[in-house]
């Protein structure tokens, strides 16, 4: 699992929460050329993917970005409950939408059912 965030103690505190709840972490970036990066080193099975981000490109683009070349399912965490955000996502297809501040077991329930969601190539 990769998470993409740019809020480094937010990014922690879930890394943290993930590993008690028994997933894997391969990697916490800030930006959305290092996701891209990142999940061509790793190959993450799922994303936490914050749509506003450090850098040239948001959430959004890194995942049309991402999308290109693999096929990892997507779950956006953010803070920005707007349409128009909400609209952009929705084109990428997510596996989830979660309006922070979310719960454990919400966040779990998005977890389990993105990792179960087969990957289509």
């Amino acid at each position: 699992m990769l998470i993409v965030e740019d809020e480094i103690i937010v990014a922690t505190d879930l890394k943290q929460q993930l590993e008690q709840m028994g997933y894997k972490v391969v990697g916490i970036v800030n930006k959305g050329k290092y996701a891209i990066k990142k999940c061509k080193e790793t190959n993450p099975d799922l994303i936490l993917m914050d749509i506003i981000l450090k850098g040239d490109i948001d959430g959004i683009e890194t995942v049309k970005q991402i999308q290109s070349f693999q096929n990892i399912p997507i779950i956006y965490l953010t803070a920005y409950s707007d349409q128009k955000l909400f609209e952009r996502a929705k084109e990428t297809n997510p596996v989830n939408y979660l309006i922070k501040p979310y719960d454990d077991i919400e966040l779990n329930s998005a977890i389990r059912k993105a990792i179960k969601t087969p990957k289509v190539s």
